[in-house]
């Protein structure tokens, strides 16, 4: 079988502390890889454009929340607000004629600087009132942006990104929005697989299992906790501005309310609390799921003839999507990521299931 370590004999700790020891594991990233940078010369536009573009960035905003949500113990109902600070922050900078690399950047900043300002209450509530928290910020964000017209343009106003280039390359035309768009995951995805094996990962951690625990240790959760909203926030800035520059290229004020956060966050919850690759999984069922339900609502209801009334037919696919998001909940709280480790781990010692990893 694939997974085996059988004849694999590590000799050096640093081989044993490898992101992928397996051989398979390695194998099978590059090849998804070598897929992902091929993926504009062998797909259509429609795939291109409708499914992976989207897919690669509502990843890489599940990763930076889950950051925080799955890193850092600490729930955030705000994210699309923090998304929305980085959008609009860096398209102000790009239209004003700074480079897209630097408004990139800034837009994280921006959006760190007010994250952190919120973030600022987990360090005397926690759970619900820290929900409430991050809520009121999604709130406050919203009615800034939509009653100052020097931010959004007004409440139906549509700011339209000009043309950028990144790294001296013009962004323009599908491949490389997507390439960027591509960019920015993978460097996010490799922060996120190397911080847990830094003293920021152990620290986040022990702030994550009890914040008072870890204070008796010595581990200052002051700091990790604004830390960790620092983070994830400058996270969601940089998806913002990859959001209004290679997918959006328009914003407007209701592109980032409130039901933004909640997918986020069942992207989170879904795909596995503190799992690289159940981000991934998270966003590709909460983004394709709603859709694949309505295509087969939509066949029972031509092909096979099942009378089902229009507007059934809109709510059905809503009412089955929530209802396998809390069938995840209630089988498998852990999400995606632990039912493909169940899975991975079944082959790593099929047949002998009495033997252990």
């Amino acid at each position: 079988m694939f997974y085996r370590r059988a004849g694999i004999r590590h000799t050096r700790y640093q081989d044993e502390r490898q992101i992928w020891p397996l051989p398979f594991d390695r194998g099978l990233v590059i090849a998804v890889f070598l897929l992902a940078l091929a993926a504009p010369f062998f797909l259509d536009r429609l795939y291109l454009v409708g499914y992976m573009l989207p897919w690669i960035i509502w990843s890489t905003a599940a990763l930076g929340l889950n950051f925080l949500m799955g890193g850092a113990g600490q729930i955030h109902l705000g994210y699309g607000a923090v998304i929305a600070i980085g959008a609009y922050g860096s398209v102000h900078m790009v239209r004003s004629g700074i480079p897209f690399e630097i408004a990139m950047i800034g837009g994280g900043l921006l959006s760190a600087s007010v994250g952190i300002v919120f973030g600022a209450a987990a360090l005397r509530v926690k759970g619900l009132y820290l929900a409430m928290a991050t809520l009121a910020m999604q709130y406050i964000v919203d009615f800034v942006i939509v009653h100052f017209p020097t931010i959004s343009g007004g409440t139906q106003a549509t700011i339209q990104v000009p043309r950028v280039s990144f790294l001296g390359l013009a962004v323009v035309g599908d491949a490389p929005t997507y390439y960027v768009a591509l960019f920015v995951c993978i460097v996010v995805t490799l922060f996120m697989l190397n911080v847990k094996r830094t003293s920021l990962g152990r620290a986040l951690a022990a702030v994550r299992e009890k914040d008072y625990a870890a204070a008796i240790i010595g581990v200052n959760t002051f700091r990790y906790k604004l830390l960790a909203f620092w983070v994830s926030s400058f996270i969601g800035g940089v998806v913002g501005s990859v959001l209004a520059v290679c997918y959006y290229r328009a914003i407007s004020p209701d592109q980032f309310h409130l039901e933004l956060s909640i997918q986020l966050v069942a992207m989170v919850i879904v795909g596995g609390l503190g799992s690289v690759l159940g981000s991934f999984f998270g966003a590709a069922l909460i983004l394709f799921a709603p859709i694949l339900l309505n295509q087969a609502i939509g066949f029972m209801a031509g092909g096979m003839g099942v009378a089902i009334s229009t507007d059934l037919r809109s709510h059905v696919p809503l009412m089955l999507y929530g209802a396998m998001i809390i069938g995840f909940l209630l089988w498998e709280p852990l999400g995606l990521a632990k039912i493909y480790s169940n899975i991975r781990n079944y082959f790593l010692v099929w047949p002998f299931r009495h033997a252990r990893q």
